[in-house]
């Protein structure tokens, strides 16, 4: 046996222990339990005393992270060097929110010079159109700006701007990622053509879903306004010359590198709506909290290292407790989306079967994750995670001081975040209540996760911690956190369909498979 090996059995042993104690009780037994399990960073306050391991359980799954070479890892990351290994690539999102001035290099090769200089272009396009320098052909200023993209291309963004929005915003930003033409008509339903630019997000400009819905927007504003209104198309791309010969200025043109995973590309010219929208101090403000996330996460020590402490809870949770769903709610309705955000962000990353050397994964590996706003999800979900059967881990996210609105009603909120918290480790006995369904069994672990103000510092803090989070949890298991290789086969088989459906010949299918297929062409 191995030290790592030894390491996973000692996770084993003291999972057993745990699961025949209460977590409430731990609280007496170890005085130093709340401060050894409590920690700031980048702004944010973590609170993990509520997760089912003790103390003595938190050292051997340091020990487990130390056998897997996190530190190692995390050094490789940093580096530059190829994470990516089924791609060849770096995974070097991190560059992206570095101040100026920094030394990030991919593969050896110096990337922050071209970082900045994108920087550089996108503040400059975002001032102009802010200030009306940049309009549309007819000369009126830019209102609106349709952003479409599809996964990572279009969760962060929505995000962003969802959390960090106007009442009142000057310019109104609006998505389309769902080939579904519903979508795309929504957002263009109200919006005067002269005032509206599209920003289509693709890093190759071949994905199905996203080129459909631009073109369909494309020829929106062309109705309207002409082929002079291609002054309003603006890309985001690996591939330029694709999105030129799609009809957009090249000066419109902006770019991102392979070596930024979709899901972590917010940080990037995939944010230019974003940016656009919010005004660049706001998302440079966004992207500074980032960095001081990764710079806790780079220079920390392991035993309080925000990320590296999650990663270790939530492993604790899904292999030592067998625990495979979690549960996130954020009470705040402004991050509603958070929880879709890490479906992408973890179940993308990290729902892999074999390791980065192509074996089999000993281990489960990602955790279902799941989740609404509170105080709605409360009414939906909450009774399964306080009475079923099953036992699942939640995250809880709460912000201190409200942005609008009453505080008193942000004070009830917050009355509703803690309270679920404790409801849940401590839940209500048989004794306390002579109706078995007015009983709760409590011992159900969370962690709760503090923001003073969700402001663009913080916002990029949480959402940093939880990349960082993923890639320490895909080091423990060892899978590559940065391919997506399981989203690419329905996709080539749609691709197929598709010539099916518009009346080419028929393939080779199941039954079931050719019987619907059969069954959609009879109703065209």
């Amino acid at each position: 046996m191995n030290q790592t090996e030894a390491a996973w059995a000692a996770l084993n042993r003291a999972a057993t222990a745990a699961a025949g104690r209460r977590i409430d009780g731990l609280f007496a037994a170890e005085p130093g339990r709340l401060a050894r399990l409590t920690l700031d960073a980048a702004g944010l306050e973590i609170d993990l005393s509520k997760q089912p391991w003790s103390l003595a359980d938190l050292s051997v799954m340091l020990d487990l992270a130390r056998a897997s070479g996190v530190e190692t890892a995390r050094d490789r990351l940093f580096a530059g060097e190829i994470v990516n290994a089924t791609e060849g690539r770096p995974a070097l999102h991190m560059a992206l929110r570095a101040p100026d001035g920094a030394d990030f290099r991919a593969g050896g090769r110096p990337v922050s010079g071209e970082v900045e200089a994108s920087r550089a272009a996108m503040k400059a396009f975002a001032d102009a159109v802010r200030s009306g320098a940049k309009a549309g052909c007819t000369g009126k200023p830019f209102r609106a700006i349709v952003h479409i993209g599809i996964g990572g291309s279009d969760l962060g963004p929505r995000l962003v701007w969802e959390a960090l929005k106007p009442l009142d915003p000057p310019i109104d930003l609006r998505f389309a990622a769902n080939v579904d033409p519903a979508e795309l008509a929504q957002a263009l339903t109200g919006l005067d053509p002269a005032e509206t630019m599209v920003v289509t997000v693709s890093k190759t400009f071949t994905t199905l879903e996203t080129l459909t819905n631009a073109e369909t927007a494309r020829a929106w504003l062309r109705a309207s306004l002409g082929t002079a209104s291609d002054s309003h198309l603006v890309a985001v791309s690996a591939a330029p010359d694709k999105a030129q010969a799609f009809g957009v200025p090249a000066d419109q043109v902006f770019g991102f590198w392979d070596w930024v995973g979709g899901r972590y590309s917010i940080w990037s010219a995939v944010g230019l709506s974003c940016a656009v929208a919010l005004g660049w101090d706001v998302f440079a403000r966004f992207q500074a909290g980032a960095w001081a996330m990764d710079e806790h996460f780079r220079a920390a020590p392991l035993d309080r290292n925000a990320p590296v402490l999650l990663a270790l809870a939530h492993v604790f949770n899904r292999n030592g407790l067998s625990r495979p769903i979690r549960a996130v709610v954020p009470y705040a309705q402004r991050l509603r989306l958070f929880a879709a955000f890490l479906q992408q962000l973890e179940m993308e990353s990290n729902g892999k079967r074999v390791t980065a050397a192509g074996q089999p994964v000993p281990h489960a590996t990602a955790a279902s994750v799941f989740g609404d706003a509170g105080t709605n999800g409360q009414h939906a979900f909450f009774q399964l995670l306080h009475q079923g059967t099953d036992i699942v881990p939640v995250d809880i996210l709460a912000v201190r001081e409200g942005s609008e609105g009453d505080p008193a009603a942000q004070a009830k909120l917050l009355a509703n975040a803690v309270a679920q918290a404790e409801a849940l480790m401590v839940g209500r006995p048989p004794a306390e209540t002579p109706d078995p369904q007015r009983a709760f069994p409590g011992d159900r672990p969370s962690s709760f996760v503090l923001l003073d103000r969700l402001d663009p510092e913080r916002l990029g803090a949480l959402i940093a911690l939880y990349e960082h989070k993923v890639f320490v949890e895909g080091v423990l298991w060892g899978i590559n956190s940065f391919d997506q290789w399981g989203v690419e086969l329905g996709k080539t088989l749609a691709a197929r369909v598709l010539g099916e459906l518009e009346g080419g010949p028929p393939g080779a299918h199941d039954p079931s498979t050719a019987a619907l297929i059969a069954r959609l062409r009879s109703q065209r």
